[in-house]
């Protein structure tokens, strides 16, 4: 089994409203969280309005395909969430 953490830090320019980071990071949880190779939780920057930061744990039989996961996830972050991805860490334990 292999596993590796992913950690997003989101920038959400013009965000004024812990009620408006919530829309733009709108169901994140619930359309990544789904699939059973991934856990998924809000981690830091839980009371700032401008900046998100979100961890992913990434489970699978082999390397590549856990690899190939987070590469979904990333993409499907810069496709959905209304803001910057500013920094990406990848940790495999």
């Amino acid at each position: 089994m292999r596993i590796t953490i992913l950690t997003l830090t989101f920038a959400l320019p013009g965000c004024r409203s812990l009620k408006e980071k919530r829309q733009r990071m709108g169901g994140l949880h619930e359309r990544l969280g789904r699939n059973p190779a991934i856990a998924v939780c809000e981690s830091g920057d839980h009371e700032r309005h401008d900046a998100s930061e979100w961890t992913f744990v990434v489970v699978g039989h082999t390397s590549r395909a856990v690899a190939s996961l987070c590469s979904e996830i990333e993409e499907k972050c810069l496709q959905t969430v209304d803001g910057r991805v500013m920094e990406a860490t990848r940790e495999r334990l």
